[in-house]
């Protein structure tokens, strides 16, 4: 009998093609322990740094410029306090305050995962360590440091740390920069760049207003503005710029194609961009990239509701362009990916979705004219992709996942009024509804091995492992290693609910059975809540008919799925040197 979460094995000589691979479910991404030491570090480095100019000011340099003056500034401030300045003085106070910052941060940070459709969890877990870590190195300085405050009136009352540094200013500027850089690489439009300059402007007015208030000398402000200022910088690097934790699959180099550094012969570039997430702005940003990398022939073609790209990447391919660009989500980059498979000519993904599966999976920069500049100085390589079709489902590729069931019918249930309205929530609304669905019976033929019959809620075909939020949803999904993944999902009752969220979160490990024939041996009711299989080619035939999806997208009903695996089908320019 197989156990909960069978895991696949190497395929060995005289195995059947369908054996289960070896698979280890994680819930965290690729690279987060080493990020978070990498972090941890630099850390300590910072608070070293801030104790380290805090034990100056406070001796050695006590006498000197421009410590002699801070009891003048502080004093100049008293003599010119007004009614008016005193209240300003104190809203602008209380947007550092601890509970303000809390409040903010908890709240911003709740929005960026239940909000959009694709959980934003880098973004939140940016700006939640950023303003965390900056109140550690605080705490730290605050009881290495004994600084008394400024010798005039104080209009608050004096908390039982020492005045360096200002806790109020290196909180909000952790917080409200950290919103400013996020609004600057998330909103798109003119006011982007007001809106981060009104963020930027907070941290300053938290300092005067400290310095105002006779809470704090000038450099305990300056060193608060530095302690916060670097907490952004190392998170951000971390998370951002260095793109360590990613879950970035090896992809086979192609051979050259042409002249140049990554293999391009020089021609016509097309840009085939999705206009609802692809304004002018940004347009320009990517004309300015192509020219920088030698491609000056550009050529931009939209998207439209009745072609949502095939036809523009198709045309791009017959008529000769060297290099098609995509830019948009996963429904565009399908599209292309469909119409270009087996063509040849190189595609730069450019994401610029909500969902951006398959640039997840490749560890491409997310910034959209970051992730198109590192793919201009990559090479050529090849991608798989999944062939799929079905009664009443005409062929066609997918390039991240695909299947029927459970998924599927959350899809299909998702009011279009509502997910533009709620965003990502809106399919939780949708799968209360469809928990309760009854679980479908589907026979599986898997690269010519016997006939499997299971039950299932689920079944899903990944060529890709990583869904949002960074959870490994198929640990053994490569899209660069000529195979397909299938997941077959049967929880039973709560209990079963909850050992499919232990395997996924704990990244249970269980003995693996040998291959297909192995598994089919085994009583197909044995109440096994996950298992994976690896194949080139599978046959899915369901009792009735069922709910199916295509990356993301929801399709005709069936009763049949046909899937198999095209190596290397899809020609992408890539950076150099990804895993």
């Amino acid at each position: 009998m197989p156990t909960a979460v069978p895991e696949r094995p190497t395929v060995l000589p005289g195995e059947t093609p369908g054996a289960v691979r070896a698979a280890r479910l994680r819930a965290l991404p690729r690279g987060t322990g080493r990020t978070a030491a990498r972090i941890g570090g630099l850390t300590a480095c910072q608070a070293a740094l801030m104790v380290g100019f805090g034990l100056l000011i406070t001796g050695p340099a006590h006498d000197m410029w421009p410590m002699t003056v801070e009891d003048d500034v502080n004093e100049g401030l008293e003599q010119h306090r007004t009614g008016l300045l005193t209240t300003f003085s104190w809203f602008a106070s209380e947007a550092g305050n601890t509970l303000t910052i809390i409040a903010i941060t908890l709240a911003v940070c709740l929005g960026l995962v239940l909000i959009p459709r694709l959980p934003m969890w880098r973004q939140a877990v940016f700006l939640a360590v950023a303003v965390s870590l900056q109140a550690l190195v605080f705490l730290i300085v605050t009881a290495s440091v004994d600084r008394h405050r400024p010798e005039v009136h104080r209009l608050d009352a004096s908390p039982p740390t020492s005045s360096y540094t200002s806790g109020h200013t290196g909180a909000a500027t952790a917080l409200y920069a950290g919103l400013a850089a996020l609004a600057l690489s998330r909103i798109r439009g003119p006011w982007r760049k007001a809106a981060a300059g009104l963020l930027l402007l907070i941290p300053l007015l938290v300092a005067l207003a400290r310095l105002y208030r006779g809470m704090h000398h000038p450099t305990d402000v300056v060193g608060g503005l530095t302690n916060g200022s670097l907490s952004l910088l190392i998170v951000g690097r971390a998370l951002f710029t260095d793109a360590s934790v990613t879950a970035a699959p090896s992809a086979r180099p192609a051979p050259a194609v042409g002249a140049g550094s990554n293999g391009l012969a020089s021609g016509r570039t097309v840009v085939v961009y999705n206009p609802t997430v692809t304004d002018e702005n940004l347009c320009g940003a990517l004309r300015d990239v192509l020219n920088r990398h030698g491609h000056h022939a550009v050529e931009f073609e939209q998207t439209t509701i009745e072609d949502t790209g095939g036809g523009q990447a198709a045309r791009a391919a017959a008529d000769g362009a060297s290099l098609v660009v995509v830019c948009g989500g996963d429904g565009t980059l399908r599209a292309a990916a469909d119409a270009m498979a087996g063509s040849g000519v190189p595609l730069a993904l450019v994401p610029s979705g909500t969902g951006n599966l398959l640039a997840r999976n490749l560890g491409l920069p997310l910034s959209p004219a970051a992730a198109l500049d590192a793919a201009l100085g990559g090479t050529v390589r090849h991608i798989d992709l999944g062939r799929i079709e079905g009664d009443d489902l005409e062929a066609t590729h997918f390039a991240a996942m695909s299947g029927a069931g459970l998924d599927a019918a959350i899809m299909e249930n998702t009011d279009d009024r509502t997910k533009s309205f709620l965003g990502w929530p809106a399919y939780v609304l949708a799968g209360i509804t469809t928990l309760r669905t009854p679980r479908m019976r589907v026979t599986i033929k898997l690269d010519g091995a016997p006939a499997l019959r299971r039950t299932a809620r689920m079944v899903l075909f990944a060529n890709v492992g990583t869904v949002q939020g960074g959870l490994t949803l198929v640990p053994a999904a490569r899209c660069d290693d000529g195979r397909l993944d299938l997941l077959i999902l049967d929880p039973r009752g709560p209990s079963g609910w909850i050992r499919v969220l232990g395997a996924l979160l704990r990244g249970a490990r269980t003995p693996k059975p040998t291959s297909v024939d192995t598994i089919a041996a085994h009583d197909a009711d044995a109440g096994v809540p996950v298992e994976f299989f690896t194949f080139e080619r599978a046959e899915l035939t369901f009792e009735s008919e069922q709910s199916r999806e295509l990356d993301g997208d929801p399709v005709t009903p069936g009763r049949r799925l046909t899937a198999e695996v095209r190596p290397g089908a899809l020609t992408m320019l890539l950076p150099a040197g990804e895993k």
